[in-house]
């Protein structure tokens, strides 16, 4: 079994969920395979002696299985990676810290949701605090401190901007994503080969920790398949016809690779004072690198033909936006508006007062008075909880349009 101890050392961008360690026994960290979650938790827990287990290592994992009370009667800090691996290893760590409750005595680090499994859930729930990590947000790639975007918004005015349009800049931003493992090569070719793999990896190991899947061979395809609707409404039936799934099926697969962190369902938005909304949920790769891959897309492709680089534009946003999100210390609601005249928000978020900032995302450098009808209609629906509306694109310009509404450079999420 392997049993290594590792320095840790704090890093600039901290989620909130790091915080609670300090007053809660249990800490779970969720994250995808290899986003950061190892790296990150190690180096925020600043105490030396914490013992690190990865159920990753077969004889690990084996003991694990074999005795889980055992294993951990015998730690006493540790970090588990890949807990979802052996789930009985929970209630072993419920006894010990319904009699040892010292704060952050168990960071557990996993692929996979742990919440949704139902003996993790049943196990820690109410004992345990959830930090959920995606991979690099843009800020943390240039090496910027935490961008006030979201606190300028929900004060009412637009955040400041960065220094120039980004133009082919932002084409290769979105499509690197923000994988550590595929930033570091620097050619197209291996970074798209990498993420392929990673997927391949995900399915193959991690698909069967959190679900029984009887036709595993055409989860492949329904993620590429998946990868066609990023940015659109969802639409089960149609998405399965091609692979023989029902509806049902699709969902439920579809909802194993948001275990796993890979797409992310976003809800509409509703209110009663308004009839006439659409009420089918979104879909977002939460990696726009990934994405691209299982797009074929590169920067030359999108430099010939543009037409599928809104939709991972928009997931690059909503994942930028999620990331903002965890590490504020207010906590979030994130949904999508859109009605059936077309009329459309891309990103709706509410804060726990009940204000509201509305999203539009655009590929182009031109914004015109028409791209901000969803707004307008999200802020008549809401009244004073509406607190601001921007339409992003592509320059260094930031334009009112109107009251609390603006187009704003799609830089100011990270500048």
């Amino acid at each position: 079994m392997k049993l290594r101890r590792r320095p840790c050392s704090p890093t600039a961008l901290k989620p909130r969920g790091y915080r609670p360690l300090r007053r809660n026994p249990p800490g779970a960290e969720n994250t995808g395979r290899v986003s950061r979650k190892t790296p990150q938790a190690i180096s925020l827990l600043t105490d030396k002696g914490r013992t690190y287990l990865t159920l990753d290592d077969a004889t690990t994992l084996a003991a694990a299985q074999a005795d889980p009370a055992g294993l951990i009667r015998s730690l006493d800090t540790a970090i588990i990676d890949e807990v979802q691996r052996a789930p009985d290893l929970l209630l072993a760590i419920k006894q010990v810290v319904d009699r040892d409750a010292r704060p952050g005595r168990f960071l557990l680090t996993g692929s996979a949701n742990l919440m949704t499994l139902p003996r993790v859930a049943d196990s820690l729930a109410g004992r345990m605090e959830t930090i959920r990590l995606l991979p690099l947000a843009q800020a943390e790639i240039l090496g910027e401190t935490r961008p006030p975007f979201l606190s300028s918004l929900f004060a009412g005015h637009a955040p400041r901007a960065g220094a120039a349009r980004l133009g082919p800049d932002l084409v290769e931003r979105v499509l690197a994503g923000g994988y550590p493992e595929a930033l570091a090569r620097s050619a197209w070719a291996r970074r798209q080969d990498w993420h392929l793999n990673y997927v391949e990896a995900v399915i193959e190991r991690d698909v069967r920790d959190v679900a029984q899947i009887d036709q595993l061979d055409r989860m492949p395809r329904l993620m590429r398949a998946l990868a066609e609707h990023s940015g659109q409404l969802i639409n089960h039936s149609s998405v399965g016809a091609a692979f023989n799934l029902n509806h049902v099926t699709t969902q439920r697969y579809t909802g194993v690779f948001e275990q796993l962190f890979l797409v992310r369902t976003l809800p509409p938005w509703s209110n009663n004072a308004l009839s006439r909304l659409i009420k089918t949920p979104k879909l977002h790769f939460l990696d726009p690198g990934l994405l691209a891959a299982l797009r074929n897309l590169t920067p030359e492709r999108v430099a010939a033909d543009r037409t599928p680089f809104g939709a991972v534009l928009e997931s690059f946003v909503f994942s930028e936006v999620l990331k903002l999100t965890a590490w504020d210390a207010d906590r979030y609601t994130l949904s999508h508006f859109r009605d059936k005249s077309g009329d459309e928000v891309d990103i709706v978020i509410e804060n726990r007062a009940g204000e509201i900032v509305g999203l539009e995302i655009k590929a182009s450098a031109t914004v015109r008075g028409g791209d901000f009808n969803g707004l307008r209609k999200l802020r008549g629906a809401v009244g004073d909880r509406f607190k601001f509306g921007a339409v992003l694109y592509d320059s260094a310009d930031t334009v009112p349009f109107g009251e609390a509404l603006a187009a704003m450079p799609l830089s100011t999420l990270w500048g």
